[in-house]
């Protein structure tokens, strides 16, 4: 296990795409990675991987379905066992669904997993992260945020998925934000930064149909980078000492698909606080866990 002198970072979804290159980025910078995965089995194979191109590795696999709550309870507690503090914490898994789905509990499956599934994570763990400027909570947004809405009244959307995966990573910037803006209030050195990735065919869209990835793909296919370029973003985050609390990075390349690491541009919305304070209630509610800072 973990010798607790080591840095420790989670990255959630770690065993594919934008998820697996930051945990090579991770370790290579010298951290001890726990891979928290929805699937035990493609975690270990992944690990197996990391090690073969980072012989020096240090990594621990956690079982974790972010779309159901009892899971990330669980996952945090198995943290807890094992580990005294978090130095960072990545909160990157995703899913895209064009169809709606929702968990267990009857909420839209984007919403709960992209959003709630990671609000729920932070607010568990968030008195093991040491009050320190190398300090990180990442929270990984998207293109898609821009021109999205948070339907307070129907998280459903209507039953149109492609909305309500533009509602769930807006909320993903939305808590980055009000995250930071609650770290500063209280006179914290803890840094929340958002990132997006750009455009990348990771393992977001495993549950895309063949024949509309072929379409999305033809649409935007010479924008896109490798989940190794489309990682940047997340490793400038949660690494450089020349960040701030409350930054949104991206890649800025031709229509922010690809490209070098820097601002990325936001949707008018975020500048709301009073739309993020009130997600960040509602989040509490559907979670049913106080999240204070």
């Amino acid at each position: 296990m973990a010798v607790q002198s080591e840095r420790i970072a989670i990255v959630t979804g770690a065993n594919n795409g934008i998820g697996f290159e930051t945990t090579v980025g991770m370790a290579e910078a010298g951290y001890h990675v726990v891979m928290a995965c929805r699937s035990q089995h493609k975690a270990e194979a992944a690990k197996a991987d990391v090690m073969k191109g980072v012989p020096s590795a240090s990594l621990d696999v956690i079982q974790l379905e972010l779309s159901d709550l009892a899971s990330v309870r669980a996952f945090t507690e198995a943290f807890r066992s094992r580990y005294s503090r978090l130095d960072v914490l990545i909160n990157n898994a995703g899913i895209l669904l064009y169809s709606t789905e929702t968990n267990g509990d009857g909420v839209e499956l984007q919403f709960a997993t992209n959003h709630l599934g990671h609000f729920l994570l932070t607010a568990l763990l968030f008195d093991m992260i040491p009050d320190d400027p190398a300090s990180r909570i990442v929270a990984l947004s998207s293109l898609g945020h821009k021109g999205a809405d948070i339907h307070f009244d129907d998280l459903s959307c209507g039953g149109d998925g492609g909305v309500a995966y533009g509602q769930s990573k807006l909320a993903c910037l939305l808590f980055g934000d009000e995250l930071d803006r609650r770290l500063r209030a209280a006179g914290r050195e803890t840094k929340a930064l958002s990132v997006h990735p750009g455009g990348s065919e990771s393992g977001l869209f495993q549950n895309v149909a063949p024949g509309q990835l072929a379409e999305m793909k033809a649409q935007v296919e010479q924008f896109l980078h490798s989940p190794e370029e489309a990682a940047k973003p997340t490793q400038h985050a949660a690494l450089s000492p020349d960040v701030e609390g409350g930054d949104y990075y991206g890649p800025i390349g031709p229509q922010e698909m690809s490209g070098e690491v820097g601002n990325a541009t936001r949707d008018p919305i975020t500048e709301d606080a009073e739309i993020a304070k009130r997600l960040w209630g509602l989040s509490e509610t559907m979670t049913d866990q106080a999240f204070s800072v």
